[in-house]
């Protein structure tokens, strides 16, 4: 079995001031992810570059400091990484890469593929919509052909979207917000289609008030006003093998909290 812990921490080197990776380590996960660590390696110290019985596999943003970011610290030494997010240039066999940003890292172990990923909000100027977008069909097609190939996936982060209303406190004052746009839902239905399960619903599929973030501006934590928008997904071949989905609504350290799967791998 394998415990693995996912969270948004929005600034890794302020999170960590607050103690915060004490309860990820009280966990013992045996892999734990942040996203949107908003640092490159060099800046950070050895209490989060070097954690005893762990070894940390960093992306960062290559356009802008302190931006985005991922990094996974895993027990188990993977075999190779990968953090080269492509995608097809239509008018040629060539591809590009579509992620400068350092939102993607894909851990190939042994027995199954393991990947972190950022997802772009998506607000603002619509070009950053259309390159949410385009990082989603640029995703998916990374995802289908592992699945494809045989090899089991279990892939997690901040997805920026609320799949159904469930997911989300205010689902009809929310209708025409990015993070809940028709086509962004419709994409994560399309992903679970083609053959992968949101571990959490598929554990607690009636889960009312379950989000994982919250608007920090308008103070709706407590109000528990919030948003599902973190996710645990693993293809279907792996349904028996999944043991326990939660999200940790009550520990803090971020506008996200973390949330975490056990799975028989």
């Amino acid at each position: 079995m394998k415990k693995i812990i996912c969270w948004n921490v929005n600034g890794i080197r302020a999170w960590s001031k607050k103690g915060c990776l004490d309860w990820v380590l009280s966990q013992n996960p045996d892999i734990f992810c942040f996203q949107e660590t908003k640092a490159h390696p060099d800046q950070l110290d050895s209490s989060l570059l070097n954690i005893d019985g762990y070894r940390s596999y960093f992306d960062h943003s290559k356009v802008k400091k302190g931006y985005s970011g991922v990094v996974v610290y895993t027990k188990e030494i993977p075999e190779t990484v990968d953090t080269d997010l492509m995608v097809e240039v239509s008018d040629s066999s060539k591809a590009t890469q579509i992620d400068q940003e350092g939102r993607f890292i894909a851990l190939y172990f042994k027995k199954f593929v393991f990947i972190n990923c950022y997802f772009p909000n998506g607000g603002g100027d619509v070009s950053r919509l259309e390159y949410k977008l385009r990082f989603y069909k640029a995703f998916k097609k990374y995802i289908t052909k592992l699945k494809d190939e045989g090899k089991k996936i279990v892939f997690c982060g901040d997805l920026n979207v609320a799949h159904t209303e469930i997911d989300i406190a205010r689902p009809k004052e929310n209708s025409n917000h990015v993070g809940f746009l028709p086509i962004e839902r419709e994409w994560l239905s399309s992903v679970i289609e083609e053959g992968f399960i949101d571990t959490f619903r598929f554990k607690n599929p009636e889960a009312r008030d379950a989000y994982s973030w919250w608007d920090v501006k308008s103070g709706a934590r407590n109000r528990n006003i919030g948003w599902r928008i973190d996710y645990f997904l693993v293809d279907k071949t792996q349904d028996k093998k999944i043991i326990e989905a939660k999200i940790h609504q009550d520990i803090y350290g971020s506008d996200h909290c973390p949330i975490s799967l056990e799975i028989d791998l």
